[in-house]
């Protein structure tokens, strides 16, 4: 983990609106539970000495994914230059459902934040070759200004918080 490149992700996710919440394995539930709006939904993490509590429903009817209010997934790493995580997707090319609830908590390991779009396009290069299934870069919230005036949350989620593991 680069000191540099943790206070550089930091910043930039502050440029385009996103809190980060710093915590360790020990803490991330006490600092995870002020996020959650109920219901809430998750992927379950890879994370060792890290898990969702039984608040998040890591298996959601299609109903119970259209009535959530926070979605949590794991960002398999970040990018520091631009503040974006990346979400990615199983061998299986099924895709992270937590995404669609109108606030995302993304959880990365500070081991994982990579300084700059080179290094993350070398790790995606690598992700592909061993087969791994389809990654979305993530920026901040949704928005669109494709109609006029811009509008959040139009293709994803409204509000976005990133919580940083340091000791995964």
């Amino acid at each position: 983990m680069s000191v540099e490149s943790i206070a550089i992700f930091e910043s930039s996710l502050d440029e385009v609106g996103v809190e980060c919440v710093r915590t360790t394995a020990d803490g991330f539930e006490s600092a995870l539970a002020p996020l959650l709006d109920d219901p809430a939904v998750g992927a379950p993490l890879p994370f060792d000495g890290v898990s969702l509590p039984d608040a998040v429903n890591t298996d959601p009817t299609v109903a119970e994914l259209e009535a959530a209010a926070t979605g949590v997934t794991a960002a398999g790493y970040g990018i520091a230059d631009y503040g974006s995580v990346v979400i990615q997707g199983g061998a299986a090319g099924e895709e992270p459902v937590s995404l669609y609830a109108d606030e995302h908590v993304a959880v990365v390991a500070a081991d994982d934040v990579l300084p700059d779009m080179d290094a993350a396009f070398d790790r995606l290069g690598a992700d592909v070759r061993d087969g791994a299934g389809q990654s979305i870069i993530a920026t901040g919230p949704s928005a669109t200004a494709d109609m006029g005036a811009l509008v959040k949350g139009a293709h994803g989620p409204m509000d976005v918080t990133v919580v940083l593991v340091e000791d995964r």
